[in-house]
């Protein structure tokens, strides 16, 4: 059985994720900044009839709690199958980039962005144990420089400047590592889940977690080697 770790699993994508790649069969580590919301999102899943499902406490935005997670689930497992950085923050609003406050800034950087770097950092060695290893970083279509600049670009990724930019980082991040790994067995690629009502947008989402979560899913239960350093949706391929 394969193992998975999600994090910010215990809700929204990040639970639906968890929940479909437990219905395949993959054993799943739903990681929680809060131990106790991470265990009832983990008996939800058991009440359905699930139980390769176990939470993991971390705080991605926190180097310690990163450590300790790792420690913890290296006393678990041999190995590490795939890493879905899923865990982020949208921010407070308005973002307006020319008048955002520096702390607003590191505080979506440090979890989205520094988070996302220092988890894989920190879990890459237990990963490279696998033979199918996938790095897996949810992203955005505001993390697109080219729908960024495209005549289509969405007015409301105006409400997330911030939060935008932390994705667009996040996507180099991806560009970087898959360049860095590219003659080893890793699969480094960032996800779009699309505009998918969770709280981190009010629930103002036009999918459903269902739906936002096939991508995610896809990406991992695929196992074509040549699949690296994309940006991929619903629909295919996403222009960085």
């Amino acid at each position: 059985m394969k193992n998975i770790l999600i994090t910010g699993a215990n809700k929204g994508i990040g639970f639906e994720t968890a929940k479909q790649l437990a219905q395949l069969g993959y054993f799943v580590f739903l990681g929680c900044r809060n131990l106790k919301k991470g265990t009832d999102a983990v008996n939800l899943l058991k009440e359905s009839g699930l139980t390769n499902v176990e939470a993991l406490e971390i705080d991605v935005a926190d180097i310690n709690s990163v450590k300790k997670a790792r420690a913890t689930l290296e006393a678990k497992v041999e190995s590490l199958d795939a890493l879905i950085n899923n865990a982020g923050i949208a921010g407070e609003q308005p973002q307006n980039i020319s008048a955002c406050s520096m702390d607003l800034l590191r505080k979506v950087f440090d979890t989205n962005y520094f988070g996302t770097i220092q988890t894989t950092q920190q879990f890459l060695n237990l990963l490279m144990r696998s033979e199918d290893p996938a790095i897996i970083n949810v992203s955005s279509e505001s993390g697109s420089v080219s729908m960024q600049t495209s005549s289509g670009r969405s007015p409301n990724w105006d409400f997330y400047n911030v939060y935008g930019s932390s994705k667009i980082a996040v996507n180099s991040f991806t560009i970087m590592l898959a360049n860095e790994l590219r003659d080893t067995k890793f699969r480094v690629n960032s996800v779009t889940p699309g505009y998918t009502a969770t709280d981190l947008n009010d629930f103002k989402g036009l999918k459903s977690v269902q739906e936002g979560a096939k991508p995610i899913v896809r990406l991992v239960t695929s196992n074509s080697e040549n699949i690296t350093g994309k940006f991929f949706r619903e629909e295919g391929t996403v222009p960085w």
